[in-house]
């Protein structure tokens, strides 16, 4: 069975992609950490980080430093976080969040209604400089 992820990936469940490559995605959590928090996500399901190839890991982690420059040009946080955890869906993915204090990487943060409008814009403004 597909991961929520590939299924994303595939248009099935929509997503506000910043970032479409042969080998990745990288689109808006729709329960952010904070504001302007971005999954990257390989196209290929795998369930542990440590067993990408080395390419794909490279070019995740590069995509994520793009990500993570743009979100501080876009929303000038203290600092950007990169996470890879994998306990919430069974498909490698790096989360890359602004954020102001170490509080953003709580998951009991999380934000389970965030504003709509606010993620399009979000999604409109990091599209355009990730370009």
């Amino acid at each position: 069975m597909p991961t929520i992820f590939t299924r994303i990936i595939d248009g099935e469940i929509p997503g506000r992609f910043v970032w479409k490559d042969d080998v990745c995605v990288a689109f808006l959590d729709v329960r952010p950490l904070a504001r302007g928090h971005v999954l990257v996500v390989p196209r290929d399901e795998v369930d542990h980080w440590v067993d990408l190839s080395p390419e794909v890991a490279t070019h995740l982690m590069a995509l994520a430093q793009r990500v993570g420059g743009a979100q501080r040009e876009l929303l000038s946080p203290a600092r950007i976080g990169m996470m890879i955890a994998g306990f919430e869906v069974p498909h490698v993915h790096i989360h890359v969040v602004p954020m102001d204090s170490m509080a953003a990487l709580d998951f009991r943060n999380a934000n389970p209604d965030p504003d709509q409008a606010d993620l399009d814009q979000i999604h409109a403004d990091l599209s355009e400089l990730l370009g």
